[in-house]
């Protein structure tokens, strides 16, 4: 289990009573050193100290935890007390003791109320004070009940923040999906309807297979926004791009084949490729033909008319590297910053699609083990997805 060991001093610092309870400890047993500390099996380290006597440890400190009497406690969930280590049976011979030259010690384990255990209120003095008693341990154990109910309230308000933002941006998702889904369909409905309206009106005509080849391309846009919609309901979800890899396909031919693609419907704007793929990359290559077309069609979109969209795929000893360049105005930073969250249309004032593309392109990339980035100033924008070999 990985613990975030400075959030856990974070969240301590975060409780204004731990000052006030380590002055009042200080005080209450004349020890000269307090702290509240967070103990796991391997590490021990200060979260908020009172130190008196210069013992040299502030927060965020560490000692080794095998040296402490806190790695006991956090076995056995009991409190420590120790008035004189010398006259101390069971502490006389103890390690912790010699190491660091106490005379006497009181540490109480701090329990968060789910059972889990955090660390402990401790306090240790070079000289031998009365701190094996009842109202002493009482306090402490008070003190330590305190913090860790400050402790899991935090816990809990984070974790209520946390959730209320995921389903803040839900609704948001939700309302932007339903109106952008329902204007972007509203079209190549209307172009189908209309369609086979003036064929049941007009019956077969010459005009009849242009028709037809209109209405399948209207058919052919909605099933590209339905299959975006799934891509990103399945990535929304957690599963993630599922990919089916082919280690036989070239990879050369299925990049060649997008760009060709996009030459034969654009055949006004200039497309240049430089490819040297010289290993094996093994990739799906549907979804990669379909991460290179979002990548493509944005540029196209965006880029300036009058400069080509550059398309490279190079390979070297440890990586392969696509990028996708045009020219143009670059991307303003309100926009870089969500670039690739979904339903971002860019900038341009009419448009077209789901705002996935992007979103769905990193997805492909992350799924594949790669990552897609972006640099974009007066001379270019370029696209760059970079994968380990």
């Amino acid at each position: 289990m990985n613990i975030d060991f400075q959030r856990d001093i974070e969240v301590v610092q975060q409780v204004g009573a731990v000052p006030r309870i380590l002055d009042v400890v200080c005080r209450l047993t004349g020890m000269g050193f307090a702290a509240v500390a967070r103990v796991t099996e391997d590490r021990w380290i200060a979260c908020q100290v009172q130190d008196n006597v210069n013992f040299g440890l502030e927060a965020g400190g560490e000692l080794d935890v095998e040296t402490t009497l806190c790695h006991e406690i956090r076995q056995h969930h009991q409190t420590i007390a120790i008035d004189n280590v010398a006259a101390d049976n069971t502490y006389c011979d103890h390690h912790t003791p010699r190491i660091y030259g106490l005379q006497s010690y009181i540490s109480v384990p701090i329990v968060l109320p789910d059972g889990r255990f955090f660390g402990t209120l401790c306090a240790i003095h070079t000289e031998t004070a009365e701190v094996n008693n009842p109202q002493v341990i009482g306090t402490f154990e008070l003190f330590a009940e305190l913090i860790a109910w400050h402790i899991e309230s935090i816990d809990q308000l984070e974790d209520a923040t946390s959730q209320l933002r995921k389903e803040q941006q839900t609704s948001e998702l939700r309302e932007q999906f339903i109106a952008v889904l329902g204007h972007d369909l509203r079209n190549p409905i209307a172009s189908v309807n209309a369609g086979v309206d003036k064929l049941l009106r007009d019956g077969w005509t010459d005009r009849s297979p242009t028709i037809l080849t209109l209405m399948k391309t209207s058919i052919t846009r909605m099933a590209v926004l339905v299959d975006n919609v799934m891509d990103f309901a399945r990535a929304r979800m957690g599963g993630g791009i599922s990919l089916n890899l082919d280690p036989d396909r070239s990879l050369e031919s299925t990049l060649t084949e997008v760009v060709a693609e996009f030459r034969m419907s654009q055949p006004d704007r200039v497309l240049e490729t430089i490819i040297d793929i010289n290993r094996d990359v093994v990739v799906d290559h549907a979804r990669f033909a379909q991460m290179l077309s979002n990548l493509l069609g944005n540029a196209l979109t965006h880029g300036s008319k009058d400069h080509p969209v550059v398309v490279k795929a190079v390979t070297d000893e440890t990586e392969f590297v696509l990028e996708v360049e045009n020219g143009g105005e670059p991307i303003p930073p309100s926009v870089m910053e969500r670039l690739f969250l979904p339903f971002q249309r860019g900038s341009t004032p009419h448009g077209e699609g789901l705002g996935l593309g992007l979103f769905i392109a990193c997805e492909i990339a992350r799924a594949h083990g790669g990552a897609l980035s972006v640099q974009s100033d007066e001379s270019c924008t370029c696209f760059s997805y970079r994968m380990p070999l």
